[in-house]
């Protein structure tokens, strides 16, 4: 399935819900008991409502959830699962994990940051700024195109469609240059501007651009201008490192066997530098909490008109959704802005009403992670959040 439509399944599912050999683990029922849920902080969000979404893990659809809803309505901490299904220990609910394509709120935000120190202009064609990348058959390409996904670039190649055919290249490296440059010898989609279309392709040439324009790694220049202005002191980018340094709960696949018995494959450690500025972050739910409020409140990218293409979806094309990092859906009369990230073993978003009177992060161990429906306890735990008193 394409990123694009994982995307947008996520998006209307939200929407309608609020309307070497494999470390293979036996079936769920053979691990400890869940721990319990941990109670609420502060009153505010429906902490009843909250503490049921998130009971009776480990179960079929997940292992573990780290949920976080915040504002000025009110706070409510929570998790439940367990650390890995060997142990059972109970989940940490501090661990760190892999965030996906929540990555690219910081890729956004460390362009718009260059941006208003004036080193990008959103108007010029990337084809300027990265000479060679491209070929003829590309139109003039602009950096906001690239943000809000209206560029006409199509996808890269991967080592795979299949959940196999990737985990079996886990500890490979593809790296980024290597995914551009399968898009572009497919050619251009569309003409730059005439649709929408959310790909992990727009933020893996911005990733670049990022590099092209400073000089350093996307890692060392995103941990510059914005991890560490919003004090996200768990969250890096690994590279090729395939493990989660520090501490973090277990990520497995689900897979049926062929005998028709389920299994499920520890997929934790993982290569993934190709997912790069689209999707190679490690991050913790109060570090995504501070990178969302922060963001909000204009204390990494500076209010005006740069933090707007944030809240700035393209009027002109039909059915968009997505701004620059972020993704609009309305539900009960409120806005709210999200993104949201899946590798395996991990989903998770962030959240939250613009003025941040309400405000979800969670991360949940999805046993598939990159199946076409949302995965039922996110789902939960979403109507829970954002549900209005």
């Amino acid at each position: 399935m394409s990123v694009r439509n994982r995307s947008t399944v996520l998006a209307a599912s939200l929407v309608l819900a609020l309307s070497a050999g494999p470390l293979v683990a036996p079936a769920l029922a053979a691990s400890a008991a869940a721990p319990a849920v941990t109670a609420p902080t502060t009153a505010g969000p429906d902490a009843e409502a909250l503490r049921a979404a998130i009971a009776g893990l480990p179960d079929a659809d997940a292992t573990a959830a780290l949920v976080r809803v915040g504002g000025t309505d009110g706070a409510w901490r929570g998790s439940a699962g367990v650390h890995d299904l060997t142990s059972g220990s109970a989940a940490d609910p501090d661990g760190r994990f892999r965030a996906g394509s929540t990555t690219k709120v910081v890729t956004a935000a460390a362009v718009l940051k260059l941006a208003a120190q004036g080193r990008i202009d959103l108007d010029r064609p990337v084809q300027r700024y990265l000479p060679g990348l491209f070929t003829r058959a590309f139109r003039p390409i602009t950096v906001r195109q690239l943000l809000n996904h209206t560029s006409g670039i199509q996808t890269g190649d991967g080592w795979g469609d299949s959940f196999e055919a990737q985990y079996a290249h886990r500890f490979d490296t593809l790296t980024p240059e290597q995914v551009v440059r399968s898009a572009v010898t497919k050619g251009p989609e569309f003409r730059p501007g005439r649709k929408q279309e959310y790909l992990n392709i727009n933020y893996t040439v911005l990733g670049l651009l990022i590099e092209k324009v400073t000089g350093q790694s996307y890692a060392s220049e995103a941990t510059r201008l914005v991890l560490r202005p919003a004090g996200m002191r768990d969250t890096y980018f690994p590279g090729t490192d395939p493990r989660i340094l520090g501490p973090h709960n277990h990520g497995y696949q689900k897979v049926t066997e062929a005998d028709g018995t389920t299994s499920f494959v520890d997929v934790t450690e993982w290569n993934q530098a190709d997912r790069f500025a689209a999707g190679d972050m490690i991050s913790t739910t109060a570090d995504l909490e501070r990178l969302l409020t922060s963001l909000f409140r204009g204390r990494i990218v500076p209010p005006g008109p740069w933090l707007e293409e944030m809240f700035t979806v393209p009027a002109h094309i039909k059915g968009a959704t997505y701004s620059a990092g972020l993704q609009r859906f309305e539900y009960d009369g409120r806005v709210y802005w999200l993104k949201s990230g899946s590798r395996y073993g991990y989903s998770a978003v962030l959240a939250g009403s613009r003025d941040l009177s309400r405000t979800l992060v969670y991360s949940v161990g999805s046993t598939d992670a990159k199946g076409e429906d949302m995965n039922p306890v996110a789902q939960r735990i979403a109507l829970a959040a954002l549900k209005q008193g």
